[in-house]
């Protein structure tokens, strides 16, 4: 059964969960987030998921430097958002790495912090679609106790302004 949301109740605050995954939608999202939670006093929390294959046991090592190596890619991407964050908005954006499938990791998330209240995605702006995270969620595939916001992936940093 899912946790009851907190974001209201004294001593918290209502935050709103990106998924960064490098897609170029995802500065939309962040954006949007970064806008709205400098506009309604709430946080923003920023997620990176590690989807690692299992290596053979013999090649442990090669699976270490693969997890280091899409960790620092991660810890980058999350840096650039939590700076782009501050930029737009002024917001301070937390930060989550999780290693697994992007549904179990927003799902643990989600989980673990009662003060998620939204998730902000972009659609992707080009013709191939929404992009597979969006898709997924839509088509009903994974469930999620909160509401999704969906950010088109057009629009510029002055239509956020005007909307967030």
């Amino acid at each position: 059964m899912p946790r009851t949301r907190q974001s209201f109740a004294p001593g918290h605050r209502r935050k709103f969960l990106v998924m960064v995954d490098g897609t170029p939608e995802c500065d939309r999202a962040v954006t949007y987030a970064a806008r709205r939670a400098a506009r309604t006093q709430g946080g923003l929390v920023l997620l990176a998921v590690l989807e690692l294959t299992d290596a053979p046991a013999q090649w442990l090592g090669v699976a270490n430097l693969m997890r280091a190596e899409e960790t620092d890619k991660a810890e980058m991407r999350l840096a650039h958002y939590v700076a782009r964050a501050r930029s737009v908005a002024g917001v301070e954006a937390e930060t989550v790495i999780r290693e697994g499938s992007v549904a179990e990791a927003l799902h643990a998330v989600v989980e673990a912090d009662e003060d998620i209240a939204i998730l902000a995605l972009a659609s992707a702006a080009g013709s191939d679609g929404p992009g597979p995270l969006l898709t997924a969620l839509v088509s009903g595939h994974w469930a999620l106790p909160i509401p999704i916001t969906i950010v088109p992936g057009t629009l510029t940093d002055a239509d956020i302004e005007a909307l967030a």
